[in-house]
């Protein structure tokens, strides 16, 4: 019996890589003969560079860069040689999990460090960049990318703007005549976990906003910022992209890779399957169980566990989801390919309490969930 394990990370608890280690203990308690085929995946968030660097056998190196809240931290990239490729993930450099929950601010918090990386990819001779988004603690629209790469953004005084996407309602100047110009020869596809516009109800702010510190007076403030930088990036450049799908995906930084790298945004989980060569891997295959955080209607945009299912779906093979949380609109997911979804508590807790036990929690439904098909099959 073949189990192909693909899990996506589990947001402030566990890397993909982990998350699979779990769920195959839990596996090959119920069947310890199983064929278990880890397969740790990402659709641009958290967790994507590892299972990029793992299929393509580019080499991992690391810089020092700036997180978030512009402090000090080691990121790490991907670099193969032959193709002259650089992997950049956002979230090694800006993303959540480098900051608790109480430091989270989306007034404030900064992509430079990501221009930072992609700053070493060209240092390094780089023409080509597979650059990840998803799992920001950002809202900034890619402004604090733009900086690292030399563009000047300034206020009506010819002053620098701080970091943040809150200091762009106060943009009055954007220079990119001094971008880097490596940059015009780079090719940049990029992967995105979701399909929201940059702006309004479906927006980078208002639904992303709040899980990066952001309260409802924030949300208005931030949409009427990034608007404003819209606006501006339109004037300069010719033409609008916050309307394009995937433009808000990490607080806007599919947006500026858009705008200002002239990328292709591409769903991740698509990149990624591509990458990975998972249809192979799905060849003789009984069950595939993957999942991440939370499972609900915004999964249908391009998250893990519907791209897997679609992708197993082609095949025949059954999907089980291990969700952290199961929120609304995830039973639509069923006609997606999802056999089966369960959310990993197993009784009353706390969310700290949850985060602490998933490694557990994962073993134990996968245990249960092996049992069970393996009487009924």
């Amino acid at each position: 019996m073949k189990i192909l394990i693909a899990p996506d990370s589990y947001k402030d608890a566990l890397p993909a890589s982990a998350a699979a280690k779990a769920m195959a203990e839990g596996v090959r308690r119920a069947c310890p003969k199983a064929d278990v085929v880890c397969c740790p995946m990402g659709d641009g968030g958290e967790g994507t560079l590892e299972a990029m660097l793992a299929s393509t056998g580019a080499e991992a190196r690391t810089a020092k860069v700036q997180d978030a809240l512009g402090r000090p931290i080691d990121a790490t990239w991907g670099w193969h040689a032959q193709s002259r490729t650089a992997f950049v993930e956002l979230a090694e450099a800006s993303g959540l999990q480098q900051i608790s929950r109480e430091e989270r601010t989306a007034l404030h918090s900064t992509t430079f460090g990501v221009g930072e990386l992609i700053r070493e990819a060209l240092d390094a001779g780089a023409t080509h960049l597979l650059l990840t988004l998803g799992g920001s603690a950002t809202n900034d629209g890619g402004a604090g990318m733009l900086k690292a790469l030399g563009a000047k953004l300034l206020d009506d005084k010819g002053e620098a703007l701080p970091a943040g996407g809150a200091a762009l309602e106060n943009l009055a100047t954007l220079d990119l005549s001094t971008l880097d110009p490596r940059l015009e020869k780079l090719t940049v596809e990029t992967a995105v976990d979701v399909d929201n516009p940059l702006l309004g109800e479906r927006g980078a702010s208002a639904v992303f906003g709040p899980q990066k510190g952001a309260t409802p007076e924030d949300v208005q403030r931030l949409d009427k910022a990034l608007a404003h930088f819209a606006d501006l990036a339109a004037r300069s450049l010719g033409e609008d992209h916050r309307g394009l799908a995937g433009a808000g995906a990490a607080g806007g930084m599919g947006f500026a890779a858009r705008a200002f790298l002239g990328a292709e945004l591409r769903p991740g989980i698509e990149l990624v399957i591509e990458q990975v060569g998972f249809d192979a891997l799905l060849d003789g295959a009984d069950l595939v169980i993957t999942g991440e955080g939370q499972l609900d209607g915004q999964s249908l945009s391009g998250k893990t566990p519907v791209g897997i299912a679609r992708a197993a779906k082609a095949k025949n093979v059954p999907v089980v989801v291990l969700a952290g949380r199961l929120g609304d609109g995830w039973k639509a997911a069923y006609e997606e390919g999802i056999t089966a979804a369960f959310a990993l508590a197993d009784g009353p807790m706390d969310l700290d309490e949850a985060l602490s036990r998933s490694g557990e929690l994962m073993a134990d439904r996968c245990e249960n969930i092996l049992r069970l098909f393996l009487q009924i099959r």
